[in-house]
């Protein structure tokens, strides 16, 4: 049987060199280089590499000793296995090599039963070592790769939902913060009241309101899975069918609406309690639009723009404390399903022509 594991085999004396060489041959090592020195050994052990070393104990220059102590200090070569040759007086430099670090030794004269076995163990043990490296290797990897999963799935989630975020990092989608174009619908919300309620009420009061607020908020961007594309103070900026597409947007977007005006009523009646006059607004439309990330480095955000961003936080702007107003296109795309009453055509800046729009009842029935 042939083995390709690569031996060296370092003795000064050419006789016992050819000897084991020959006897290691014969058991299927074809892959045998020797040394006559120490210091010839280092040089091969640190130029190629080997699985098994038999080195002899007593050599001019450098002798087994320090080889061993030098191998034992270099991190590469640390865990290559070292088999010491000695003669049947040198027992105690035995002792002192297998404390230095060696695996095991043979006797002169090689008793061949001996080396077969010894050689056979030591090669053993240099396989399972590899095997376990390999194996660290792979799980060090997968450890690099699964902390630089979580860092991206992070900074994802400061655009999307998680659901979203967690199928982008899958490679479910391509990445979002690549500037594309897509149609999307965009949903503009603030609180009515809120410019009025922060110029006269304590910081510690304005903050207190944003945080239940926000809270609310983002409980149903995250349940109806839409991006935030931004919040400043109570202004928010919600948009669906983006970075990956999903039935039905601007269903999904009214119904969003229709749950954060609920949410903000019911947080309404304790802020009436306190002196707090707020109502949400909100306004709603689709279009497509340019988005992908803006900003520079160290700092991106999310953005969306196209007049379709501006349709929304026009009609956001036009709604009263609890109204919901969507443009026309988001009107067709709900017939049936979302109960709508006419508000007529809209003069908002920006536009030349009046908007037609569309006041938000509620969801039908079963629908």
């Amino acid at each position: 049987m042939t083995t390709d594991a690569r031996l060296l085999v370092v003795d000064d004396d050419e006789n016992n060199r050819y000897t084991l060489t020959q006897r290691l041959r014969r058991q299927g090592y074809t892959d045998v280089t020797t040394a006559p020195d120490g210091r010839e050994a280092l040089e091969l052990l640190r130029s190629r590499p080997f699985d098994l070393v038999l080195l002899d104990i007593m050599m001019p220059e450098l002798n087994g000793y320090q080889v061993l102590e030098t191998l034992k200090a270099d991190e590469r070569l640390r865990h290559l296995p070292v088999i010491m040759i000695s003669a049947v007086d040198e027992l105690e430099s035995v002792i002192r090599c297998i404390e230095l670090g060696a695996d095991d030794y043979l006797a002169k004269p090689f008793n061949p039963t001996l080396l077969r076995a010894r050689v056979g163990a030591c090669l053993e043990k240099k396989r399972l070592h590899d095997e376990l490296a390999g194996w660290a290797r792979t799980l060090e990897e997968r450890v690099r790769e699964k902390v630089a999963e979580v860092e991206r799935l992070g900074r994802l989630k400061r655009f999307f939902s998680p659901q979203l975020a967690e199928l982008i990092v899958a490679g479910g989608a391509e990445d979002p913060l690549k500037t594309h174009r897509r149609e999307v619908t965009v949903v503009f919300l603030d609180l009515r009241g809120f410019t009025a309620f922060a110029e006269t009420s304590e910081p510690e009061e304005v903050m207190g309101v944003l945080r239940e607020y926000h809270a609310e908020m983002g409980q149903a961007i995250l349940e109806y899975e839409g991006t935030l594309e931004r919040f400043t103070g109570d202004g928010m900026m919600i948009f669906f069918n983006d970075p990956v597409p999903v039935p039905r947007p601007a269903e999904r977007a009214i119904r969003m609406a229709v749950a954060m005006r609920e949410r903000v009523a019911a947080l309404g009646v304790a802020w009436q309690k306190r002196g707090y006059d707020l109502g949400l607004g909100v306004g709603i439309a689709e279009g497509y639009a340019t988005l992908g990330a803006i900003g520079f480095e160290g700092r991106w955000d999310y953005g969306a723009i196209g007049t379709v961003t501006n349709l929304a936080a026009r009609l956001c702007g036009e709604a009263r404390a609890g109204q919901i107003l969507v443009s026309s296109r988001v009107a067709g795309a709900v017939e049936g399903l979302i109960e709508l009453e006419a508000v007529g055509p809209l003069s908002l800046k920006g536009f030349l022509r009046p908007v037609t729009t569309f006041n938000v009842l509620g969801v039908q029935a079963g629908a």
